[in-house]
Protein backbone atom coordinates (compact mmCIF):
# COMPACT_ATOMS: atom_id res chain seq x y z
CA UNK A 1 0.00 0.00 0.00
CA UNK A 2 1.17 3.65 -0.73
CA UNK A 3 -1.30 5.46 -0.56
CA UNK A 4 -5.14 5.22 1.09
CA UNK A 5 -7.39 8.23 1.55
CA UNK A 6 -9.40 6.81 3.83
CA UNK A 7 -8.62 8.40 7.30
CA UNK A 8 -9.48 5.42 9.18
CA UNK A 9 -6.63 3.33 7.31
CA UNK A 10 -5.05 0.80 9.78
CA UNK A 11 -1.83 -0.32 7.68
CA UNK A 12 -1.36 -4.03 8.82
CA UNK A 13 1.82 -5.72 7.84
CA UNK A 14 2.32 -9.65 7.26
CA UNK A 15 4.80 -9.89 10.50
CA UNK A 16 4.99 -13.07 11.93
CA UNK A 17 5.34 -13.68 15.57
CA UNK A 18 8.28 -15.40 16.33
CA UNK A 19 7.69 -19.17 18.15
CA UNK A 20 8.00 -19.36 21.40
CA UNK A 21 11.04 -20.55 22.84
CA UNK A 22 11.21 -24.36 23.65
CA UNK A 23 12.64 -25.49 26.79
CA UNK A 24 15.67 -27.21 26.29
CA UNK A 25 14.78 -30.40 26.72
CA UNK A 26 12.60 -30.04 23.79
CA UNK A 27 14.89 -28.94 21.41
CA UNK A 28 16.52 -31.16 18.34
CA UNK A 29 19.85 -29.55 17.59
CA UNK A 30 22.35 -30.22 14.77
CA UNK A 31 25.75 -29.40 14.60
CA UNK A 32 27.57 -29.12 11.54
CA UNK A 33 30.96 -28.30 9.97
CA UNK A 34 30.94 -25.84 7.07
CA UNK A 35 33.62 -25.18 4.65
CA UNK A 36 31.29 -23.33 2.09
CA UNK A 37 31.20 -19.72 1.05
CA UNK A 38 33.66 -18.48 3.64
CA UNK A 39 36.68 -17.97 2.09
CA UNK A 40 38.45 -21.81 2.86
CA UNK A 41 37.62 -21.26 6.48
CA UNK A 42 36.08 -23.83 8.52
CA UNK A 43 33.02 -22.57 10.77
CA UNK A 44 30.70 -24.90 13.06
CA UNK A 45 27.23 -24.58 12.61
CA UNK A 46 24.24 -25.67 15.03
CA UNK A 47 20.60 -25.91 13.61
CA UNK A 48 17.16 -26.61 14.92
CA UNK A 49 16.76 -23.95 17.38
CA UNK A 50 13.16 -23.07 17.74
CA UNK A 51 12.54 -20.17 20.04
CA UNK A 52 12.99 -15.88 19.56
CA UNK A 53 16.10 -14.16 17.91
CA UNK A 54 16.67 -12.72 21.34
CA UNK A 55 17.56 -16.53 23.19
CA UNK A 56 19.28 -17.70 19.81
CA UNK A 57 22.13 -14.89 20.45
CA UNK A 58 22.06 -16.19 24.16
CA UNK A 59 23.02 -19.64 23.22
CA UNK A 60 25.34 -18.28 20.42
CA UNK A 61 27.07 -16.01 22.86
CA UNK A 62 27.36 -18.90 25.88
CA UNK A 63 28.72 -21.49 23.21
CA UNK A 64 31.40 -18.58 21.68
CA UNK A 65 32.17 -17.73 25.50
CA UNK A 66 32.84 -21.32 26.66
CA UNK A 67 35.12 -22.28 22.81
CA UNK A 68 37.01 -18.82 23.22
CA UNK A 69 35.85 -18.14 19.81
CA UNK A 70 34.09 -15.80 17.82
CA UNK A 71 30.99 -15.89 15.64
CA UNK A 72 27.33 -15.19 15.51
CA UNK A 73 23.79 -16.04 15.10
CA UNK A 74 22.11 -15.41 11.80
CA UNK A 75 18.86 -16.52 10.18
CA UNK A 76 18.40 -19.17 12.80
CA UNK A 77 21.70 -20.83 13.29
CA UNK A 78 24.39 -20.21 15.22
CA UNK A 79 27.93 -19.82 13.22
CA UNK A 80 30.93 -20.73 15.41
CA UNK A 81 34.53 -19.80 14.22
CA UNK A 82 36.55 -22.91 13.66
CA UNK A 83 35.90 -26.76 14.17
CA UNK A 84 34.49 -26.81 17.55
CA UNK A 85 32.11 -29.87 17.39
CA UNK A 86 32.82 -32.12 19.76
CA UNK A 87 33.02 -29.39 22.51
CA UNK A 88 30.17 -27.72 21.62
CA UNK A 89 28.40 -30.67 21.45
CA UNK A 90 29.50 -31.57 24.95
CA UNK A 91 28.34 -27.91 26.26
CA UNK A 92 25.20 -27.93 24.74
CA UNK A 93 24.28 -31.63 26.88
CA UNK A 94 25.83 -29.95 29.52
CA UNK A 95 23.00 -27.36 29.46
CA UNK A 96 20.28 -29.78 28.57
CA UNK A 97 19.64 -29.12 25.23
CA UNK A 98 19.80 -32.63 22.86
CA UNK A 99 21.83 -32.19 20.51
CA UNK A 100 23.69 -34.67 17.56
CA UNK A 101 26.62 -34.27 15.83
CA UNK A 102 25.13 -34.35 11.86
CA UNK A 103 27.14 -34.19 8.31
CA UNK A 104 30.91 -32.85 7.90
Amino acid sequence: MVYSTDPDFAYRTDERDEPATLPPAQQDLRVWLDRKHRGGKVATLVRGFVGTADDLTELARLLKKRCGVGGAAKEGEIIIQGDHRDRIVEILLETGYRCKRAGS
